[in-house]
Parts: C-alpha cells; structure tokens; sequence
C-alpha cells in the first residue's frame, strides 16, 4: 500500500516556533520549562520535574506548549540525536520549551500527532536527509517544514497509533509498576537507616547519636569506589553486556568487565544518578563502580549512595567530576550485618520482580520496533 507524501508544513495548525533561551540563573517559581535533558529522556512528555523561568506576557500567550505538540531536539552530539521528536501527553500548567527545541502544532483535522510521533521513531523517517553535521548534529526549522511525510487518511493514522500505543501503555504501566516496588524498598531504608526506626529500635540505647552496636566508620572502610574502564567505541562488539557510563547504559558489548550484581554512579560529565546492575557488566571510564563491599550489602549501599547527594563531592571545574578520594573519607553510619541482612531479605524478591518487568518491557519495545516499520510503510493493512 502507498500513501501520498506532502510537506510536514502541510499538516502544521500554525507555524513552528524555536524555542526561548534558557536564562543563566533558574529559578524557583514561574513557568516550567522543557530543556533537551526531558526531550532525550522522554519520548512521552507529561507531569514531570522541570526548570521553573520567568516569561512575559506575549511569552506566555505564544510560547507554551500543549497536549499533541510534537518537539524536536534542533541540536545534538551524535547524528542520530538530532530532530529527536517527543510529544506533549498532558499539561497540568504553563509549560514553555528552550530554544534548541521546535515546536510543530498540527492540524488535528488532517493528522493524528501520535501517528507522526511514531513515524519520526521509525527507520521508514526520512529525517536524517535534513541532518547537518558541524560541531554537533543539528535540523532547521525550514527543513523541517519542507519535509516530505506520508499521509495517510486520518483514520488510517489513528489505527496505527492505536496499535501502537498499545505496547508503549504496558510498558509504562511495568515502568510504574518498577517505581512503585523500588520506593517500597527506598522508604524501608529511610525508616531504619535514616530515621533509625528499625526492629528493636525502642530497646536499643543511642550514644551520640549512634545506636548501640553501630559503628561510624570511613566510606573506604566499609566500600570502596573504582574508575571504570576505556572502551572505545571502534573496541565494541556485538552481544548482550550492558555498558554503563555517567548516566546509566551506554551500549552493549560482548565481554563483561566485571561480575554483578553491582552498583555504579556517574564520575565525569553526570554526577548523582547510582545504579544498581544485577547481572555482569562493563563500567566505563566515566563511571565509578563499587569494587568491593566490605562491610555492607550491594542493596544498602544502592540506597545509602543515592542519601548522599553525591553532586556536592564535585571536584571538577568546567567539567562536573566525581572526587572519589573525598566520598571515601566521608563517615557513614554502619548497622549491624544482622540488620543488613533483613534488609536484603526484603529488598531481594522485590529487585527480582523488577529484574522480571524490565525483561517483559524488553520483549514489548522488540515487538514494538518490530511491528513500527510494517506500519508505517503500509506493509500491514489496518
């Protein structure tokens, strides 16, 4: 089956908008801001944490977004980041979008923005012929526009995004689903470790602030943190190893480098975000991953780590930097193993539900990815 291509601008219900400049200080009240941090990370765009900015009158009546709008990263690093599209799901209040970010508003009458977002997902996106390649990868607004899209009937787009939406609908309910058993475990850490409320606690005499058969004791004396290792991206090879940079999986490779389960946070670059990895794995050079767990669980420290606001141990000046030496002589609070091991006790069945979910979100997003080309080319008739 083939559909007639016109212009993108064709279906546009007004023009497409560049976004406003990010201003050099944030802050803490005004209208939210979608930068290319939620763009890369969302493909869905809804109630989320963002930058609150100040924006005047005619700002607030032409610059912010609504539900269906589709946005494009105008600018990347890498060649395949560039005209990234994400969509608007919902708009709880006034949201605006930073000047790397076009706006496209479609004529709902003649195109379903959910069919469009999923068409820019897909190998049959003919995207890439309007990348530019200079320092960083980047569309313009007026390619874009001049963009040849198919265009099927309306109720031949909503079909597809029907089928689609779908698969992304089980995968974000097992998302929720994994968020809501990890802070189950999170909360269970802040009763006993932080709030120190935990079995025995009413019996247990306190000195100082440390309960009775604790310890306070060096970072390195209970964990100690190691650099990752290069891999360069020529060195890589096919297979099923997750490689784990700043901000989580970075590829995958066919040798591990070191035996999981593990914990790894961000060194160079993104600092804060610790991990837990619970099969075997490669930590880059811009990670830290914990060697050896000396005195305490691989599942307490995931949850002591993410306590301690690691982005205040920055030793970097243009470039954020993790200082290990100064977290290894930070003093933490160590219970007793009896403790620890309670912990893991209740922490183990839930990371493998989630272990499970994440599998069962894998086989959705290859069904998916499968299915998004035949779809799109009208290989299957809907």
């Amino acid at each position: 089956m083939s559909w007639p291509y016109q212009p993108f601008e064709s279906l546009y219900a007004i023009p497409s908008r560049n976004g406003l400049s990010r201003p050099s200080s944030v802050r803490g009240y005004g209208t939210k801001m979608i930068n290319m941090g939620e763009l890369f990370a969302h493909d869905r765009i809804g109630n989320i944490d963002m930058e609150l900015v100040t924006v005047n009158e005619r700002e607030s009546r032409e610059m912010l977004v609504k539900e269906g709008d589709l946005l494009f990263a105008r600018q990347s690093l890498v060649l395949s980041g560039a005209g990234k599209c994400s969509i608007v799901k919902e708009v709880e209040e006034p949201t605006t979008f930073e000047s790397h970010i076009i706006r496209v508003r479609l004529n709902k009458a003649l195109s379903d923005p959910m069919f469009y977002h999923y068409y820019f997902k897909s190998p049959s996106s003919s995207m890439v012929s309007i990348v530019t390649q200079g320092v960083q990868a980047g569309i313009r607004g007026s390619d874009l526009k001049q963009l040849p899209v198919p265009v099927p009937s309306i109720d031949i787009q909503n079909r597809i995004s029907k089928i689609l939406a779908t698969y992304d609908t089980m995968i974000e309910t097992n998302r929720r689903r994994m968020a809501l058993l990890e802070e189950s475990a999170r909360l269970l850490y802040r009763e006993w470790f932080v709030r120190l409320r935990f079995p025995g606690y009413e019996h247990t005499r306190v000195v100082d602030g440390v309960p009775e058969g604790w310890e306070l004791t060096p970072f390195e004396d209970a964990l100690v943190l190691q650099r990752g290792f290069d891999l360069p991206v020529q060195d890589r090879h096919e297979g099923t190893v997750p490689i784990y940079g700043s901000m989580g999986i970075n590829g995958y490779h066919n040798t591990a480098k070191v035996s999981g389960p593990g914990i790894v946070t961000g060194r160079s670059g993104t600092l804060g975000e610790v991990q837990y990895v619970s099969e075997d794995y490669w930590p880059l050079n811009t990670s830290l991953w914990v060697k050896e767990f000396k005195r305490v669980s691989v599942f307490f420290t995931l949850f002591m780590m993410r306590e301690m606001d690691l982005k205040q141990y920055n030793g970097g000046a243009s470039v954020p930097t993790l200082d290990r030496k100064a977290v290894h002589r930070v003093e933490i609070l160590t219970p007793p193993k009896k403790l620890i091991t309670l912990f893991d006790d209740f922490c183990s069945p839930i990371f493998s539900q989630i272990i499970n979910l994440k599998a069962q979100n894998q086989k959705l997003q290859t069904a998916r990815d499968l299915l998004l080309p035949r779809l799109m080319n009208g290989e299957i008739a809907v």
